[in-house]
């Protein structure tokens, strides 16, 4: 089979061996995969995937099963969408069956591509480890990205109002359109989300240069999850702030938790997530599709920062 390997700060379709299908595993014929900033990164050679994981690139795909190891309930020729620790893009790839999903009904498999892996990041961070209740105010800096635009629909289906900071107007406006409550353009006025707050929840996948600002806009007994590092590491806080508000502070990563870890998060998801793709209470945000053969296109776009949403790579345009 063929696969996409980073080297070198690009990207290349290279011959390797097919993964064998073990006991629980499935072996899916990939039609799609989904383009994630940890992509960028390993490329780059700053993020290498963890022990035991797929050396190639690839958060996330959908395609059509061909090939189910011992004990596991799936069928070959199911429609389905996967989380992975790595090797997405390529021909075919390998899973725990507990990580897989049914493509959710009315999607295409290109469109399923791209929403594994932000649903479960938004799901996780937000309703799972911030404890999201109804009426609460959620605050999501980089709203228009992939997973800002899986929030703020997950927000707006279990009744939390959420506002956002994003690079403009245009994108701002597209937040909005998805159920935003309102927000800023980060480079007019990022202060003016004083005139919002307090927010219980903010995800955050900035870091250091919006730390200062992040406390000073959490509720008493707010909830801070930091899921990337897009503006630093090293920030200087007020501690008095964060005991006096009694605020909780949570770094958070997903591809290197463990098997059962993300087991019971697509068990969750299945249950209380996928269900409204079918009622057309969430849609995913596919932006853009590239043929395999543009992946260098495609992850320049994705580096732009200029994308609203999604972008996915269309391995096999026979199954899409």
């Amino acid at each position: 089979m063929k696969a996409l390997q980073g080297v070198d700060g690009h990207v290349e379709w290279v011959a390797t061996t097919s993964p064998a299908c073990d006991i629980g595993q499935v072996r899916i014929r990939v039609a799609a995969a989904g383009l994630n900033r940890a992509d960028l990164l390993q490329r780059a050679g700053l993020y290498p995937p963890p022990p035991g994981a797929s050396e190639f690139l690839g958060l996330e795909c959908s395609g059509v099963i061909s090939e189910v190891g011992a004990g596991s309930s799936w069928q070959v020729g199911d429609r389905v969408c996967a989380l992975l620790a790595g090797g997405g893009m390529a021909e075919e790839v390998v899973v725990d069956g507990r990580h897989v999903l049914p493509v959710p009904e009315g999607l295409s498999l290109q469109e399923a591509a791209a929403i594994p892996e932000v649903y479960a990041t938004a799901w996780l961070n937000v309703f799972q480890l911030a404890g999201l209740t109804p009426g609460e105010k959620v605050l999501l800096h980089a709203g228009a990205s992939g997973v800002g635009s899986a929030a703020i629909q997950l927000c707006k289906a279990f009744g939390s109002p959420c506002w956002v900071s994003v690079g403009s107007a245009e994108r701002l406006a597209y937040c909005q359109g998805l159920g935003a409550s309102g927000g800023v353009v980060r480079s007019e006025d990022l202060n003016a989300l004083n005139d919002f707050a307090p927010f219980n929840v903010i995800l955050d996948p900035v870091g250091a240069n919006y730390a200062e600002l992040n406390l000073k806009l959490l509720a008493r007994d707010g909830r801070w999850v930091i899921i990337g590092l897009m503006g630093g590491r090293k920030a200087e806080l007020d501690l008095a702030q964060l005991l006096g508000k009694r605020v909780q502070v949570m770094g958070s990563t997903l591809r290197t938790r463990d098997d059962q870890f993300k087991a019971d998060l697509l068990s969750d998801l299945g249950q209380q997530v996928w269900p409204l793709f079918g009622e057309g209470r969430l849609k995913p945000q596919l932006a853009k599709a590239f043929p395999v053969q543009d992946a260098e296109a495609a992850f320049a776009e994705l580096a732009s920062n200029q994308v609203s949403g999604k972008l996915v790579l269309v391995i096999d345009e026979s199954l899409v």
